[in-house]
């Protein structure tokens, strides 16, 4: 079988390394390259745990997805995983943070609660006091996220895949053979994945059209100001505090602190929208900064990035085949919560293209 991936993103990638691992010839293509600024893949890092509330099917495929983004960090090349834990400040009456406990004890995860007390001395230089628990994942931690996509297609490639860079037109009919690039040359294949996150609603305007909404939010990238690793991975956990609406990740790579704001933003253009962040979305990461690691008082902005999300109405995936194409599956795992999941996705795509019987209830992600 011939497959071609639309989308060298995380979740194209990952599809074709596992079309390629079971054998098929694969091509992967982008736009702009893989993992580029434009995607939403894009960023240096992106938080990995199992924890989602009451949704058993997350957790099982984060933890998937874990074992091989381990195996993949372990392989030659870029070190991409980071085990720094991921700590969930939140009430212990909130509900979300109830079911998470309760699904990730049910599925056997480990999973701490941390008194204030406790967040204080494992945490020293984070101030927590106004939560009297929160919750820990010891087991999860943080991705290089670019890094990560990178070294996953240079994989590919080594492996016998070929990745080829340029802009597809969207096809047409009901049994397409071919893509076919702007300057009018053809990639043939047999089967065919759209991966392209937040262009797939250019691609597909009549069938994505308005199920996939692309928004931007702003992440703030701030200087390690310490004289040791305080604020580095080892000592320093990636968290979500939910009551704030921020996230964040450890100084990785010398890339900075990273504070980010979950919240879904105005719509964004992959292609012609600026990414200047908003001077207020700055000026939130780092009051939220200042309150809770007191020591980054005064710390230098390095970066501010624009993270570019693309989700459905209900922020449950979308992967299917296509309504009027039998040959094309499309593959949307919504960029504000999907990187983590990517190589189970990438399992499931690669299942589906081969008419395999995927390893997931995918009830959640049909169109509907």
């Amino acid at each position: 079988m011939d497959g071609v991936v639309v989308g060298a993103g995380v979740f194209g990638t990952w599809t074709a390394h596992h079309l390629r691992a079971a054998g098929a010839a694969v091509t992967l293509i982008d736009a702009y390259g893989a993992a580029n600024d434009r995607a939403s893949s894009g960023d240096y890092s992106r938080i990995l745990r199992c924890g989602y509330g009451p949704d058993e099917i997350y957790t099982r495929m984060a933890w998937r997805s874990l074992a091989q983004w381990r195996a993949l960090d372990e392989r030659p090349g870029d070190r991409i995983w980071h085990p720094c834990g991921v700590l969930w400040l939140a009430a212990p009456d909130d509900p979300y943070v109830a079911a998470t406990r309760h699904t990730l004890t049910a599925v056997g995860r480990p999973i701490e609660i941390l008194d204030t007390a406790r967040v204080r001395e494992r945490f020293p230089h984070l101030s927590a006091d106004d939560l009297p628990s929160a919750l820990y994942e010891p087991d999860g931690g943080a991705l290089a996220a670019r890094s990560a996509v990178r070294k996953l297609v240079a994989e590919f490639v080594a492996g016998g895949g070929r990745y080829l860079e340029g802009r597809v037109q969207a096809p047409g009919g009901s049994r397409i053979s071919a893509v076919r690039f702007d300057d009018g040359t053809t990639v043939v294949g047999d089967r065919f994945v759209f991966a392209c996150g937040a262009w797939l609603p250019k691609v597909f305007p009549d069938v994505v059209g308005g199920r996939i909404r692309p928004t931007r939010q702003t992440v703030v990238y701030f200087s390690n100001h310490a004289r040791d690793d305080v604020f580095g991975p080892v000592h320093t956990p990636a968290w979500v505090d939910f009551p704030a609406g921020i996230y964040g990740v450890p100084d990785i790579d010398g890339h900075g602190l990273k504070v980010g704001i979950d919240e879904h933003g105005p719509a964004i253009d992959p292609d012609s929208s600026d990414r200047v962040a908003d001077d207020g979305a700055v000026r939130r990461a780092r009051a939220w900064l200042e309150r809770r690691f007191p020591a980054m008082r005064d710390a230098r902005m390095i970066e501010a990035r624009i993270c570019q999300y693309e989700n459905t109405s209900t922020g449950d995936f979308l992967i299917d085949r296509h309504p009027g194409n039998e040959r094309v599956l499309v593959v949307s795992p919504c960029s504000g919560h999907g990187f983590k999941f990517s190589s189970a996705i990438g399992e499931i795509a690669a299942d589906l293209v081969e008419g395999a019987k995927p390893k997931f209830d995918l009830s959640l992600f049909r169109w509907r």
